[in-house]
């Protein structure tokens, strides 16, 4: 019998050493899917911006600062996925497309061309938009009050001040009869904005003259040709590709010297003269607060748009003397911020 005893005990050994190999090869097959299951276990927040990174910090601050007041910590228990499209708007659909495979629990957009993106990509995934456009105007909602459907955010109010703009720098240039407005040709706004800026040009009896610029050439471009036309001042249109350029748009304003009025105050922070508009990074704040209100149960068709309140009103004094511009009293008392 002890032949057949050590076979069976060679058997039985080869059975346990086949179970503990399928044991482990089990474990490791499921190891990466429980790994996948605790990450998705934290949602995950699509950042979709028109813009660049460079330059973005306070505002994503502000972004961060916002998810923490309803309770939400980035790599804690959210996780941000960030695309940026640099200004390349035609990149925008194919990063919504991404972000909709990854099934990400929201989408933040942030510019008016990665909301239409965003927009166009899903219609279940909630998006939260930033935008200087008026939302129901470009299809985005509806109705500010009930936007319905899968998408609500901030209304920056970017393209709606044109007559307060040019009024504030008839006031700082009362010679100019003509003032240009650079836009950007390659951004869904353009024609909106060109007609705001005409119309409202026209109640106060100057001229406004557009020029289009949508990339590092054809801005250096619209400078020179506005310096031979000796062109009385110039307003920058609001878009998220010039925000990126800030630092270039505001050293050729310097260098060409041509008094310009920005939509932002980061280009006054850089030297630039002068910015009329709303603060951004509140928005983006508020934003945030939308997009963790919907992490915790809330729909977003219920959630109305937000309307931008507070707006700042920033003079740059040090480049208005390089420039030889005096700025009157009345200008001064109306700031909210003078840059000595």
């Amino acid at each position: 019998f002890e032949p057949l005893r050590y076979r069976l005990l060679s058997l039985g050994a080869h059975m346990q050493r086949r179970k503990f190999i399928t044991l482990l090869g089990g474990a490791a097959a499921t190891w990466p899917i429980a790994a996948r299951a605790q990450q998705l276990a934290i949602p995950v927040i699509g950042f979709l911006n028109s813009g660049a990174a460079e330059g973005f910090a306070r505002r994503l601050a502000a972004y961060r600062r916002g998810l923490g007041e309803v309770g939400f910590a980035e790599t804690k228990n959210v996780a941000i996925e960030y695309r940026w499209a640099n200004g390349q708007y035609d990149q925008l659909r194919s990063m919504a497309a991404d972000f909709v495979k990854q099934r990400v629990a929201v989408i933040a957009a942030g510019g008016p061309p990665a909301a239409t993106a965003a927009k166009a990509a899903t219609s279940v995934i909630p998006i939260v938009f930033t935008t200087g456009d008026d939302p129901v105007q470009t299809g985005l909602v509806p109705s500010l009050n009930r936007p319905g459907g899968n998408v609500t955010g901030v209304y920056l109010f970017l393209t709606g001040l044109s007559a307060k703009k040019l009024g504030l720098l008839r006031d700082l240039v009362p010679q100019a009869t003509v003032i240009a407005a650079m836009l950007n040709s390659a951004s869904q706004n353009t024609k909106l904005q060109a007609k705001d800026l005409q119309a409202a040009g026209s109640t106060i009896g100057v001229t406004v003259q557009v020029a289009y610029a949508s990339n590092d050439q054809e801005i250096e471009s619209v400078f020179a040709a506005l310096s031979r036309q000796q062109i009385g001042a110039l307003i920058v249109g609001s878009d998220p590709y010039y925000l990126s350029r800030r630092q270039k748009i505001v050293a050729l304003a310097a260098s060409y010297a041509i008094p310009t009025f920005y939509e932002l105050r980061d280009f006054v922070d850089e030297g630039g003269l002068m910015s009329y508009g709303t603060d951004i990074d509140d928005g983006y704040r508020q934003a945030a607060v939308y997009a963790g209100r919907i992490l915790r149960g809330a729909n977003p068709s219920n959630l109305p748009v937000l309307q931008s309140t507070q707006f700042q009103f920033v003079i740059n004094l040090k480049t208005a003397r390089s420039l030889g511009i005096m700025v009157s009293n009345n200008l001064l008392s109306l700031a909210d911020e003078v840059i000595e």
